[in-house]
C-alpha cells in the first residue's frame, strides 16, 4: 500500500481537529464536505449507458502556530465505483497521476470493480511580516480575473466542467506577495511541476478609476515566455471583466500564441445572474479526445479548442432553498456546442441536492459527435 507515514499523520490530526479546536480559541480549523455523485454518460437515450458513482471526502485543515504564521494541509479522499472502474488499470492510473513537482497522490486500494484514491492536493505554510508575504508548498496561485477561462492563471488552470472541484488544482510554488497599499500588490512566483517544467514570473495589480488592473511576465513551462494583462471593474451597473496572455516559443520555432477573453456578469433584482464571456485564441488546441474537456494536465495556453469560443450562463433562485440554471457553450471551428442546465436545492442548512446536465454535441475527427453525461449530488459541509 503506496501510502506515506506523514499522510497518516495528517488524516489522524484532521479526525481530532474539531475537539481542540473546541478547548482553544482557534488554534486549529477544520472544514470540509462529503459528497456522493451518481453519473450516467450515454451518446443518446436509445444507446448504452455507463454508470459510475463518486464518494468523494475533502478535508481542509488549517494551523495557526503563531499570529505571523498559518499552515494549510487539505486533502480529497475518493472512492471510484462502476463502469468505469471496472475498464481495467486505465482510469485508476489517469486519477493517480500527480501533475505536481512532488507526487501526492496514491491509489490506496485498487480492485476490479473500485478502487480509493487520496490526494494532498494542498500543503503549504505561510508567513507575514509588515506587508510582505511569502508562502511555500503546494497551493493555490489564482491571478485569473475572468469567470469561466483565466490565460492569466498560469500557475494552474482548470476545467470548468469540473463542478465538482470547487478548490481547483494547486502547485507546488514558493510566493512572494507584498502589498505596497490596500488596492495594490507586488507578486513573485515559481512552480515546478512532475517533469521539473519551471513556470517563474511576477505580478503587478493596482486600482485605476474603479478598476482592478493588473500586468505580469515571465517564464511558462520552461517553453515560453509570457507576459499578460487582465482588468476587473464595473461598465453600465453590470461587472466587466477579462484577461489577456501572449505566449512566445523559447526554442527557435517560429510561433507564438495570443489569448483574449473578456465578459460581463450582471445581477438582477429578482435574485438572476446573467454572465457572458467570449474568447479569441490565435492558435487553438486540437480537440483529439473528449476528456481533455476535463483535464487537469492543460496549461494556460491551452485553454480553446476553437478560434472564437462563446459563453452565457444564466442562474435564478426561485426560492430561497431552490436555484437552477443553464450554460452553454459555442464551438464554431468544432461545428458544435456544450449545454448545461442544473437545479440546486438546499435540504437543510448544511446539506444539497443537485441535478446536473452536461450535454456536449461536436465534430472533430474520430471523436463522438454527441456525449451526454447526467449528475446526481448529494453534498453534506462541515
Amino acid at each position: 500500500m503506496k501510502i506515506p507515514v506523514f499522510l497518516t499523520g495528517v488524516i489522524i490530526i484532521a479526525l481530532n481537529v474539531k475537539i481542540l479546536a473546541q478547548q482553544e480559541k482557534n488554534p486549529l480549523s477544520l472544514k470540509g464536505y462529503v459528497t456522493n455523485i451518481q453519473n450516467a454518460m450515454f451518446d443518446s437515450l436509445s444507446g448504452t449507458v455507463s454508470y459510475n458513482n463518486i464518494l468523494h471526502n475533502r478535508l481542509n485543515f488549517k494551523g495557526y502556530p503563531c499570529r505571523n504564521i498559518t499552515l494549510g494541509i487539505e486533502v480529497r479522499n475518493r472512492l471510484f465505483t462502476g463502469d468505469l472502474a471496472r475498464t481495467g488499470h486505465f482510469y485508476s492510473d489517469i486519477i493517480e497521476k500527480d501533475n505536481g513537482w512532488l507526487d501526492m497522490s496514491w491509489n490506496i486500494i485498487k480492485e476490479n470493480s473500485f478502487f480509493l484514491n487520496t490526494t494532498l492536493d494542498r500543503f503549504w505554510i505561510s508567513f507575514k511580516m509588515g506587508k510582505l508575504e511569502i508562502s511555500t508548498g503546494r497551493q493555490r496561485i489564482n491571478w485569473g480575473q475572468a469567470i469561466v477561462w483565466n490565460p492569466n492563471d498560469i500557475f494552474n488552470t482548470y476545467s470548468f466542467f469540473d463542478f465538482d472541484y470547487i478548490e481547483r488544482p494547486g502547485s507546488d510554488a514558493i510566493r512572494f506577495q507584498y502589498f505596497t497599499s490596500s488596492s495594490s500588490v507586488i507578486e513573485l512566483a515559481a512552480k515546478a511541476d512532475n517533469e521539473d517544467r519551471i513556470t517563474a514570473a511576477g505580478l503587478f495589480r493596482f486600482n485605476f478609476r474603479g478598476y482592478d488592473i493588473q500586468f505580469l511576465g515571465g517564464y511558462s513551462n520552461s517553453t515560453d515566455f509570457v507576459a499578460g494583462t487582465g482588468w476587473s471593474g464595473s461598465l453600465f451597473n453590470a461587472s466587466f471583466r477579462g484577461e489577456a496572455t501572449w505566449f512566445y516559443k523559447l526554442n527557435g520555432e517560429a510561433n507564438s500564441t495570443l489569448i483574449l477573453t473578456s465578459g460581463i456578469d450582471k445581477i438582477f433584482e429578482n435574485n438572476s445572474i446573467l454572465q457572458i464571456q467570449v474568447m479569441y485564441s490565435s492558435r487553438p488546441v486540437d480537440l483529439y479526445d473528449f476528456n481533455l474537456f476535463y483535464s487537469g494536465t492543460l496549461s494556460a495556453k491551452d485553454l480553446a479548442f476553437s478560434k472564437f469560443t462563446a459563453f452565457g450562463n444564466f442562474t435564478w433562485a426561485i426560492t430561497p432553498l431552490l436555484n437552477t440554471g443553464i450554460s452553454v457553450m459555442w464551438f464554431p471551428d468544432l461545428k458544435g456546442y456544450f449545454a448545461g442546465p442544473s437545479f440546486d436545492y438546499s435540504l437543510s442548512e448544511n446539506m444539497d441536492f443537485s441535478v446536473i446536465w452536461q450535454h456536449f454535441n461536436i465534430h472533430t475527427g474520430s471523436l463522438k459527435s454527441r456525449m451526454n453525461l447526467a449528475f446526481l449530488r448529494l453534498k453534506y459541509s462541515f
